[in-house]
């Protein structure tokens, strides 16, 4: 993948915080909508220019309405969580031995609901 199409998985608070507002209203957003979401937590100009990062990160799409874009997550919140452990897996030559520690940390439920989709079709991967 080209550094111009690479999504990043790697946000900073702020950006969490905008992308939180936009799953929970599930609809296109202005920026005026998700700051009132976000209250005075952050400021209308700091609003706008995280979803412009948001949006060059390919993490959000936008489109024209009225006079502002309108905003909507590219993935919801736990694709983006699955993304960012990939991308800190993919740093690790010793890939093998992080998922064994990471499964022996899971509690039953944790590793029941790993298992489920690994025992759906035998390679725990998506159609």
């Amino acid at each position: 993948m080209s550094a111009t199409t690479r999504t990043f998985t790697t946000t900073h608070a702020g950006e969490a915080e905008v992308l939180g507002a936009l799953w929970a209203a599930g609809r296109p957003c202005t920026p005026g909508e998700v700051h009132a979401a976000l209250g005075a937590r952050s400021g209308y100009t700091t609003v706008q220019t995280i979803l412009a990062r948001l949006y060059d990160k390919h993490l959000v799409r936008r489109r024209a309405e009225d006079r502002a874009h309108a905003y909507w997550p590219v993935k919801d919140g736990a694709d983006l969580t699955a993304d960012r452990m990939r991308a800190l897996l993919s740093e690790r030559a010793d890939r093998r031995e992080v998922l064994q520690r990471f499964v022996h940390g899971l509690d039953d439920d944790e590793a029941a609901a790993l298992r489920a989709p690994l025992d759906e079709d035998g390679s725990g991967r998506r159609p």
